[in-house]
Formats: C-alpha cells, sequence, structure tokens
C-alpha cells in the first residue's frame, strides 16, 4: 500500500511511520522539517495548506493521513485547523483520507462531549475544540473516503504492547502509548472497518 503521512516527524507521525515501514508499505513521509527516518521511507517537504501540493501527493498514494495537530499557541484560532482538514478533504479527490484527530470530542455522555465537562483541563481545551470542529466538518461531506481516529484521554509514548480496544464515540479506556495507536491505524488502513465515521482506540484494560 502506498501511504502518505503529513506530520510525518512529529510525536505521533514519526510512530506512523515506523509502524508502516515495518510492515512493508511503501511509506512517503511528509513534513517541513526533514528527520531521519527508517530505511527506505522516502522525505518529502509537505505543507498541509498547499492544496495542489496535496492534490499531487494523493494521486499517486492509496491513502494520505494527516498527523498534523492544530496549534496550541495562545489566541490561535480552533477554526484554522478544521479549515485545513476541509481544504485537505477537497484535495484528496477519491484517495482515502484518514485524520488523527484528538479525545476532546468523545462523548462522556450522550449528547456531552469531553471538552465540554468541567473536569476537562482548561490547557488542552483550544486543541480539543479545534478537533472537533475538524470533526463536525468531516460529518458533513458525502465525496470524501474519510476516517477519523481520536486516541484515549491519556496519549503518551511509552510501549508497544500489541494490544488495544476498539470503541465509536465514546471513551473505551484512560490512556493509549503512541506505539499502539500507530499499530491501530494501519490496522484501520490495512483491513478498513471505519469508513466516513470517527473511531477510538485505547489500551485494555488490566
Amino acid at each position: 500500500m502506498k501511504i502518505a503521512i503529513y506530520g510525518a516527524t512529529g510525536n505521533v507521525g514519526k510512530h506512523l511511520v515506523t509502524e508502516a515501514a515495518r510492515r512493508g508499505h511503501t511509506v512517503t513521509a511528509l513534513s517541513r522539517h526533514e528527520a531521519e527516518l527508517p530505511l527506505g521511507v522516502e522525505w518529502q517537504y509537505g505543507d498541509l495548506a498547499d492544496a495542489e501540493g496535496v492534490a499531487a501527493i494523493a494521486s499517486g498514494a492509496d491513502v494520505v493521513v494527516t498527523a498534523h495537530g492544530p496549534s496550541n499557541e495562545p489566541g490561535a484560532d480552533p477554526n484554522a485547523f478544521a479549515e485545513l482538514v476541509e481544504s485537505v478533504a477537497n484535495a484528496v479527490g477519491s484517495t482515502r483520507l484518514l485524520v488523527v484527530g484528538g479525545a476532546g470530542s468523545l462523548l462522556a455522555a450522550p449528547g456531552v462531549r469531553l471538552v465540554d465537562t468541567p473536569e476537562f483541563p482548561d490547557e488542552y481545551k483550544q486543541v480539543a475544540l479545534a478537533t472537533a470542529v475538524a470533526l463536525d466538518y468531516l460529518r458533513t461531506t458525502s465525496n470524501v473516503d474519510w476516517t477519523y481516529l481520536s486516541p484515549a484521554p491519556f496519549f503518551p509514548a511509552g510501549e508497544a504492547t500489541g494490544s488495544y480496544v476498539v470503541g465509536t464515540d465514546s471513551p473505551v479506556g484512560d490512556s493509549i502509548s503512541a506505539e499502539d495507536f500507530a499499530r491501530a491505524l494501519i490496522d484501520e488502513l490495512e483491513t478498513p472497518a471505519f469508513r466516513r465515521t470517527r473511531f477510538t482506540v485505547a489500551a485494555p484494560s488490566a
């Protein structure tokens, strides 16, 4: 499979690149800054805001993955990330799009998102709202082959256990390592089960 990964040198993207390459996929790693990559992975300069560039990459890929998150700088516009996702969705054409999203839009109760609960940390609200708006946009599309993957609320780099549990719109656990998140995402690319919808993954309960 030909997989193009934007944000490939970031905290999440680098794990996706490693997992996809480990399984023998043809990986194009796209970012604005070059970094050390697994053997056989091609790096290209890539900017999600460049719609023509995204379209060109998508035309030669089976799937485009965006692992580029919204800005957490004070005062950043939460809608900017959603506008970027909208631009990418319009640029990929018939190529499948998988968006790495956030946990804040997961439902703590029917109709109540985690980001809207009193205990949700203030320092993460801006990013959570931005990723939630992006998900809302994708849900309005009818001609985009999209999937949105939300991690568990706690999402550290850690250890690849090889195990995870899957849900849809509500959390299925408190945490997942970046390594197991990458495994879940590449599993979904190889064996699609969540097309034009959102799903979430977490570490199994002890």
